[in-house]
């Protein structure tokens, strides 16, 4: 694993009422559920980088609000036209 470093201001953590470890992880989780959001990852992939399993990612989109089923347009009709 490699470790990287990020620094920021002391007064940043009192934004989410969080320690500097809570607020990294929930950096972590904010970005993954935003890239899954705009189909940059999947969400396997964006639990790996949030530190959850995909279960616990799911639980994180609903949190943030997030739909955990991203269709375009044309896979929804694709999914649709595979029903029967």
């Amino acid at each position: 694993m490699r470790t990287v470093p990020i620094q920021l201001l002391e007064t940043v953590f009192s934004a989410l009422r969080k320690n500097p470890e809570e607020f990294i992880q929930e950096m972590r989780i904010a970005a993954a559920v935003k890239w899954d959001e705009l189909g940059d990852i999947s969400q396997a992939k964006a639990g790996e980088i949030a530190g959850l399993t995909r279960a616990e990612f799911i639980n994180a989109l609903s949190r943030y609000q997030v739909d955990f089923m991203q269709y375009t347009a044309q896979e929804l009709a694709q999914e649709l036209a595979n029903a029967d």
